[in-house]
């Protein structure tokens, strides 16, 4: 009997952290969508717009390196973009 419970539960944990891998988005990202965003305006990228669109609409979500454009300073960063229902998302992280 434990031996099922066991098993059971190891089981819905792996179902889990499957569901809970990157999906694409229900809507596909646009060019437009992305430049809305102004994160060529906030950071300095070395992907283009063509890459990070590729890897959203197929991944929904990617994670570049950066940095913050402030003109003498040098902060780089980890920038983040999720393709969702309601846009995309930016989110930060230092390195």
């Amino acid at each position: 009997m434990k031996k099922l419970i066991y098993s059971l539960i190891t089981s819905v944990l792996v179902m889990v952290l499957l569901v809970s891998c990157s999906l694409p988005p229900v809507q596909p990202v646009t060019r437009i969508d992305l430049m809305q965003t102004r994160v060529y305006d906030k950071f300095i990228i070395d992907e283009s717009p063509e890459e990070l669109l590729y890897a959203l609409n197929t991944r929904g979500e990617v994670v570049v390196e950066g940095k913050r454009n402030i003109p003498g300073k040098n902060f780089p960063v980890f920038v983040k973009l999720l393709a969702t229902t309601e846009g995309v998302h930016v989110l930060e992280y230092d390195r």
